[in-house]
């Protein structure tokens, strides 16, 4: 039976959290406004060439009523179109990003370690498992799982060796500041002793 002190301890090395690990909320959330976002213009300019086509009709009518008409009916359609795309971009980009952050947080977990093999299995899995719920026959979906998972692979294995970079000189940085930061503290209460030692034997 664990004592207390190491059921503490092992409950603390567990909540950890291991440098370059990515905050699954707060990346889901990032992906699913940039799915939104990229989902609403790529439909509104796609609706140039159906606006094109509308302000042809409105030439060729001469009733104001019908040239409202025409257009009322043009602005809600590019609205709709907009709004469905922004949704769909968004739940797909979202779904991504928290099955991808998720597994590899969970990777990291498990393993004890974050290095870029938790993110090149995590771009791996993911991409394989959306490339088998893709609409299509069953070989259409297997192919397009195997091609995604080395695609996945292939494309997370540089990007998460940058990452992983990228984080290991950022906390340099800050233990070389910390570090600087105790050798200034110390100095000080250095100066500060001797001052009061000075003081001391003034006052005698």
């Amino acid at each position: 039976m664990e004592t207390p002190e190491r059921q503490e301890d092992t409950v603390g090395y567990r909540t950890q959290k291991l440098a370059g690990t990515v905050n699954w909320g707060t990346a889901t959330v990032i992906g699913v406004f940039a799915g939104m976002l990229y989902g609403g213009s790529r439909e509104a300019s796609a609706s140039v060439s159906k606006d094109a086509e509308v302000m042809l009709k409105l030439g060729s009518t001469p009733d104001k009523r019908e040239q409202y008409r025409l257009m009322r009916d043009a602005m809600e359609k590019r609205f709709i179109r907009v709004v469905t795309g922004s949704i769909v971009g968004g739940i797909r980009l979202g779904m991504f990003t928290a099955a991808f952050y998720g597994l590899q947080n969970l990777l990291a977990e498990e393993r004890g370690v974050h290095d870029v093999y938790n993110v090149v299995g995590a771009g791996s899995a993911t991409a394989a498992t959306f490339g088998l719920i893709m609409p299509g026959s069953l070989r259409w979906r297997l192919r397009n799982s195997m091609l995604g998972s080395v695609l996945g692979a292939a494309i997370c294995f540089p990007l998460g060796w940058l990452h992983l970079k990228l984080v290991a000189k950022a906390n340099e940085g800050k233990l070389s500041t910390t570090s600087e930061v105790s050798d200034t503290v110390e100095a000080k209460s250095g100066i500060g002793a001797a001052v009061e030692r000075l003081e001391g034997n003034l006052n005698k």
